[in-house]
């Protein structure tokens, strides 16, 4: 395993960006910024043993602070959605930015995902850190977080979460990397094939937010639970569908924070498979339903279109603090936040 880092460009208030590229002994890479914490590249093996970039992507740090897609980032302090930007905790009334249609999106107005972050490497891993502090973006308490990114000589990309809050916060962390598994310029993933280990997903309204209701994935668009073509059914007229203008929802896995298999994706272009692994509760599939309107640079030059990849972000469940029947995302004074994630490459289904 080797570990090395270059610069990645000033930014816009003179900070540097560092660009770190883990390669393990195949010759396989990941490289990953410290602007927003970013997965930047994922260059695994195809079936002719050419290395496929599967993650989409900016080629500078000018285009990932002029990009509004989240690419590879990790949003924070909450990711997703809050409702009307509003929550209580311990009684106390907090207002955040609204960024989302009425609602709170990815940490409000400027993000971790646009944040400069701490960085080291350590062993095999490369760390992010930064302090949160108390009211940023209208959020309570110091708060500490770590993100450590490994890659193995399995292509196994592991992401671990840790935080740390001196008063009681709320903290939901994702990475939002969106994967073309038949590499990042070749256009839409919709033929690509997704199974999902989750038999229901949250309902959300016409603005994305879950209402509270839980819907079976029986016998919808929504039923991933054997393989299936991402867009065999994008298309069909379901609500859902529409209020996401694709697929834009929270699936339920039923698990207790055991670090277990939530989700597999194929392409028959590359023959690349990849296995995600988690010990969060829920995993938002996103198809790039917008991707088209963020003012992303990408790697090749080309523009990003609509469906040009797909997201499937380990996460809580969006808009918690408004359930108190979804698992919480209150994080009390002194606890410990750890999760862990994983995306393993492999070649066949």
């Amino acid at each position: 395993m080797a570990v090395t880092m270059e610069s990645f460009g000033i930014g816009k208030d003179g900070q540097e960006a560092v660009l770190y590229t883990i390669t393990n002994h195949s010759g396989a890479r990941v490289k990953v910024t410290n602007y927003g914490c970013a997965v930047v590249s994922i260059e695994v093996p195809d079936r002719n043993g050419k290395l496929v970039d599967v993650a989409l992507g900016c080629p500078d740090l000018a285009g990932y602070e002029q990009q509004t897609a989240a690419l590879g980032g990790v949003p924070g302090r909450h990711a997703n959605r809050i409702e009307g930007g509003r929550f209580t905790l311990n009684e106390t009334e907090y207002s955040l930015c609204i960024n989302n249609g009425p609602n709170h999106l990815h940490g409000g107005k400027e993000g971790f995902h646009q944040k400069f972050w701490n960085h080291s490497w350590q062993g095999d891993q490369v760390v992010f850190s930064r302090l949160s502090p108390d009211g940023e973006e209208g959020y309570p308490g110091n708060l500490m977080v770590r993100v450590a990114y490994s890659f193995d000589d399995d292509n196994q990309l592991l992401i671990e979460y840790d935080a740390l809050s001196d008063a009681d916060t709320v903290i939901n962390l994702t990475n939002h990397t969106y994967f073309n598994l038949s590499g990042e310029d070749s256009g839409s993933v919709l033929h690509q094939q997704l199974k999902l280990y989750s038999t229901s997903f949250t309902e959300n309204d016409e603005n994305c937010l879950p209402t509270g209701t839980i819907l079976p994935v029986a016998d919808t668009p929504f039923d991933f639970t054997q393989w299936k073509e991402i867009g065999k059914e994008i298309g069909e007229e379901n609500i859902q569908l529409h209020n996401g203008n694709g697929y834009d929802h929270n699936f339920i896995l039923e698990q207790e924070g055991e670090f277990t298999l939530c989700a597999e994706a194929y392409s028959p272009d590359t023959d690349i498979h990849m296995a995600m692994y988690t010990t969060q509760p829920g995993v938002q599939l996103y198809t790039a339903n917008f991707i088209q309107d963020s003012n992303v640079k990408s790697k090749s030059g080309k523009p990003y279109e609509k469906h040009a990849g797909f997201c499937l972000e380990a996460q809580h469940w969006p808009n918690a603090m408004a359930h108190k029947t979804f698992p919480t995302v209150v994080l009390r004074a002194g606890e410990r936040y750890q999760h862990v994630t994983a995306y393993e490459f492999s070649l066949g289904k």
